[in-house]
């Protein structure tokens, strides 16, 4: 199939996506708001907010993003043992601008733009980014099942929580640990038969629409060759150490922000945040590009259900703060990098989804 109508296929698919979350998230709205039926807008607007918590949360929102640029020069050490931090950083921040204003077009920017920018074949970067979700569940999941289930403030809150509450927190925690045993099982089996398994798959799905068996196998190829990043146990410890902190410090961002609220807020705990913070990220699977929705959707209803924070209007308008802060807040930045380097989002979105298509061809062929 030539290149043009892939393309054409692709897009037609991503409007038909757009088409389902923008139902979804009107669904979402209105269930959410029918409930409250004395909600005062114009109360959403008058909070007073310290600043202060606002410009910090933003700012350790950017050590994040530089903790990720870290993360990635180790897993270059292999291929590129001389890769520089800072030259990693602008396109971190740039592809996490795309991100947040292109949606899930934008995603794979970052993996493109580092491997332009150190020759690398851009399929190996996208198996490198693979495995860095790996990195950021499991980091994730050390902070969140630490604070459920070891003394923290989040363990005395979930003590004297409703028990449907209570039972709810221990299932996500039990869940997350599930979750990153399989992911590392799973992680395990493929670097040492990821190159059969593929070959498996091909072979037992070629037979379905659109090629399928191929594309998955592609995909398993990809993610073994980025597991190969992972350059001994040295290597490992490093990678696990950088992501924990990296999620440590977006909590503490958490915490900075609802601590912007005043007293109402304050019982807000770094470690309580982590709730807030999975709530978060459960609702991004559902995002419109530049605007959200998902997110701001789940924290709100975590805010409300769970930490019981009153007025209504609080909840949504930390809600509202809590995304512009963790997910909004790299766009100026990203966007003075881009200008600086003379970059368009949506040239690169098309040039990255054309080396995407290029890349499987190749493998194809």
């Amino acid at each position: 199939m030539c290149l043009p109508a892939l393309s054409h296929r692709m897009n037609n698919k991503k409007y038909v996506a757009y088409t389902i979350v923008f139902a979804v998230l009107a669904a979402l709205v209105y269930l959410q708001f029918r409930t409250w039926q004395n909600f005062d807008w114009a109360r959403l607007f008058q909070y007073k907010l310290n600043w202060r918590h606002i410009f910090h949360g933003a700012a350790l929102i950017y050590l994040a993003y530089f903790l990720r640029a870290v993360r990635w020069k180790i897993f270059l050490r292999p291929v590129r043992k001389q890769a520089s931090i800072w030259r990693l950083v602008p396109p971190t921040m740039i592809g996490f601008t795309a991100l947040a204003l292109l949606g899930r077009p934008g995603e794979l920017i970052r993996p493109y733009l580092i491997a332009r920018r150190e020759n690398l074949p851009f399929a190996s970067q996208v198996a490198v980014w693979a495995v860095e979700r790996i990195f950021d569940v499991g980091g994730f999941t050390v902070l969140i099942v630490a604070a459920i289930f070891l003394p923290s403030k989040l363990r005395a809150f979930t003590r004297a929580a409703p028990l449907d509450v209570r039972h709810w927190i221990h299932l996500t925690g039990y869940g997350l640990i599930a979750l990153v045993l399989g992911l590392l099982s799973a992680a395990v089996l493929f670097s040492y038969r990821g190159n059969r398994i593929a070959q498996w798959v091909e072979d037992r799905f070629s037979h379905l629409a659109e090629n399928l068996g191929h594309r998955i196998a592609h995909r398993i190829r990809e993610f073994t060759v980025g597991l190969n990043t992972i350059h001994g146990p040295i290597a490992f410890l490093q990678l696990s150490a950088v992501s924990v902190l990296m999620w440590w410090v977006i909590a503490v961002a958490y915490k900075e922000v609802t601590h912007a609220y005043g007293a109402p807020m304050d019982a807000m705990s770094t470690t309580k945040v982590l709730l807030l913070m999975g709530a978060s990220m459960i609702g991004s699977m559902v995002q419109l590009p530049g605007v959200g929705g998902g997110s701001q959707l789940a924290t709100i209803s975590a805010l409300d259900h769970v930490f019981k924070i009153v007025p209504k209007e609080l909840t949504v308008s930390c809600g509202i703060m809590l995304w512009l802060v963790t997910f909004v807040a790299v766009v100026p930045i990203g966007l003075l990098f881009s200008h600086h380097e003379r970059l368009s989002l949506r040239k690169l979105s098309a040039e990255t989804a054309e080396a995407g298509e290029v890349a499987e061809a190749d493998k194809a062929s």
